[in-house]
């Protein structure tokens, strides 16, 4: 991992995750009626909580379109949600533009070919374990955990740690208030 990695998520403003494979294990279940599936890991839930607590904006820039996704994203509190979005690369520069937050101030996950667009644009770039090997050797960060598997945790706390603002977060739970 590049040493600039600490420094790059430093200054993330918005962080902006990729579903399939980063959210989630990247496994498709369709039931008998073509009913999809997907599993989402609480750890990683509460890390976005954590990071929209500590004022960090999220967002989602998915190549595939579901409800359950929305759902998820609603459950969370994430506001910026593209979906079924081929062109990441413009969804991302419609979210800088409606964020106001520059591309160096911003931060993406993501695990395949479709998501480097974004990843050589971004401040702080991400990658999980099972990624394609192009995505992972361009990335500043790659979590040791696997996509769906508390890797967006480990990341989340890589950002609040990187920003100073880890101890801040864990407060309440420890009986230190705010």
């Amino acid at each position: 991992m590049p040493a600039n990695a600490l420094a790059r998520a430093a200054r993330v403003r918005l962080m902006i995750f990729d579903v399939d494979g980063i959210l989630t294990d990247g496994s498709l279940h369709y039931g008998a009626d073509g009913e999809l599936i997907k599993t989402f890991n609480v750890l990683d839930g509460h890390g976005i909580k954590l990071l929209q607590q500590s004022g960090i904006g999220t967002a989602i820039i998915s190549a595939r379109k579901s409800s359950i996704v929305e759902r998820r994203a609603s459950d969370l509190g994430i506001a910026h949600v593209r979906q079924g979005v081929h062109d990441k690369q413009a969804a991302f520069e419609q979210l800088l533009a409606e964020t106001g937050i520059s591309a160096e101030e911003s931060g993406f996950i993501g695990d395949d070919v479709i998501d480097l667009p974004i990843l050589l644009r971004t401040g702080f770039a991400a990658s999980v374990p099972n990624a394609h090997a192009e995505v992972q050797s361009r990335v500043h960060y790659v979590t040791r955990a696997g996509g769906g598997a508390g890797a967006v945790r480990e990341l989340c706390d890589f950002i609040l740690r990187a920003q100073g603002k880890y101890e801040a977060a864990l407060a309440p739970y420890l009986g230190r208030g705010a």
